[in-house]
This record gives C-alpha cells, sequence and structure tokens, in this order.
C-alpha cells in the first residue's frame, strides 16, 4: 500500500485523486451533516492499494472504484485484530 494524501472532508479532493473517485467523495462530503458547534470535520485519507485508489473518511467510510469505474461507497472492515 502507498499512501496518498490527506485532506478535510468538505475541501475540494486533490488532483491526485481520480475524477470518478472524487464524485463519491463530495457526495458522501454532502451528505455530512453541518457541524454548527464548531467541531473539527472528518479527515479523507487516499491510499492505493494494488495501483487502486482508496479514500476513507475518519468516520470509517471507503470510497473505492468498481469494475465499472464508478463510485463505490461502503464502511471499511472491523479491525478483527482488535
Amino acid at each position: 500500500m502507498q499512501l496518498g494524501t490527506r485532506w478535510t472532508s468538505g475541501d475540494e479532493p486533490p488532483r491526485a485523486v481520480p475524477e470518478a473517485l472524487a464524485r463519491g467523495i463530495r457526495s458522501v462530503d454532502q451528505a455530512i451533516p453541518t457541524d454548527d458547534l464548531g467541531q473539527p470535520r472528518p479527515r479523507w485519507t487516499l491510499t492505493w492499494l494494488e495501483g487502486r485508489p482508496i479514500a476513507e473518511l475518519d468516520t470509517g467510510v471507503v470510497v473505492t472504484l468498481g469494475a465499472d469505474g464508478e463510485p463505490q461507497v461502503g464502511r471499511a472492515p472491523d479491525d478483527e485484530f482488535a
């Protein structure tokens, strides 16, 4: 796995993020309610696994690209060693 980059939810994804993945990330960002209490927004982490981009939000939401090249939104698997 190769580390890509991190950025705050709601900010424009970096140029290293493929456009199809960025569309999925934006859809998740739009679904996150605004915080009127000033809490920090979660952050995204972009990694590459076997050449495929994966964006994971601190909350455990994951955006990947499906076989058709379209974004897929899901949850990070539970840590089986915890």
